[in-house]
């Protein structure tokens, strides 16, 4: 971690991101209303699934904290996908939600210029979501937590769709009315798009998927720099939340007694843990090489 407090912002940041979206809903939501401004009334929307967003993720944080049991002897880390999952549902159903509502609006025909006040809330709400998804964005990849990093996602959602509302506030102003509803077209669509892209990666991250090639090079390498090791026959890894497990499986001398095998497992796995953080689970295999492979060539 490049800092000491990362673990105490991995408890701090989703109550933050947790009030500051509660904030945004009720600001975005008033000058929405006051100003006339269909999009940053949509953007308020947006802010309001952000809400139950977060209360999802301050929910997920807590229970993949809990230790492993008889019940769950992996522990609850995948948890933290189901909350991807459902963040990135909250963002889809929201943004089908919003393009049907844009969609009556024009059809309707009633559509009028909001005032510019609107821009006003669309500005300071950019600013202020882009601020949270680098917060969370940090915190998230320090504890590599995928649910803290959808939060930030969903921030950064937000930042690109007050941006659309901004430029639609601006557009109608000078003359273009439609313009702000179309720009909440244009958000319903990137929020949407984000939604999915949440959804695809929980399910890749309940099927196990294969931890980044990178780290296993890591551990291949720390293993091999070992004197006693003579191959590795069996490595992989895998995700399980926050948390990364690995199975390795390696050969040394048939010489070699049992207690300094066990010595060398330890080790390596001290080694393997300084390198990688967030490798709680190594689940470590040493066998003695067969005769014929220990003999010089």
């Amino acid at each position: 971690m490049k800092f000491q407090n990362c673990k105490n912002c991995r408890e701090e940041v989703i109550w933050w991101a947790f009030f500051v979206n509660i904030a945004q809903t009720v600001f975005k939501g008033i000058l929405g209303l006051l100003s006339g401004s269909a999009g940053l009334l949509a953007d308020s929307l947006h802010s309001g699934a952000d809400v139950v967003a977060s209360a999802v993720t301050m929910f997920s944080i807590k229970m993949s904290s809990k230790p492993a049991d008889s019940k769950y002897p992996f522990g609850y880390g995948n948890i933290q996908y189901i909350s991807s999952a459902i963040v990135g549902m909250i963002l889809l159903f929201g943004a089908i939600f919003l393009m049907y509502e844009s969609v009556l609006k024009i059809i309707s025909g009633n559509i009028e210029a909001p005032s510019i006040i609107a821009a006003v809330g669309a500005a300071v709400t950019i600013i202020t979501n882009e601020l949270m998804y680098r917060y969370q964005v940090c915190v998230g990849t320090e504890n590599n937590s995928p649910a803290i990093i959808a939060n930030a996602w969903d921030n950064r959602s937000d930042a690109l769709s007050s941006a659309a509302v901004l430029a639609g506030v601006v557009a109608s102003v000078i003359g273009f009315p439609i313009a702000d509803v179309l720009a909440a077209i244009g958000v319903s669509l990137l929020v949407g798009k984000i939604g999915i892209e949440l959804i695809s990666e929980s399910v890749k991250g309940l099927m196990d998927t294969s931890v980044d090639v990178d780290i296993l090079k890591t551990v291949w390498s720390i293993c091999m720099d070992d004197e006693n090791v003579q191959n590795i026959y069996f490595l992989r890894g895998r995700n399980v939340g926050e948390e990364i497990h690995l199975d390795i499986r390696l050969r040394v001398s048939p010489d070699m007694k049992v207690k300094d095998s066990t010595a060398v497992a330890e080790s390596l796995k001290a080694q393997i843990q300084d390198e990688i953080p967030h490798a709680r689970e190594i689940r470590l295999f040493v066998s003695p090489a067969a005769m014929e492979e220990a003999l010089p060539a």
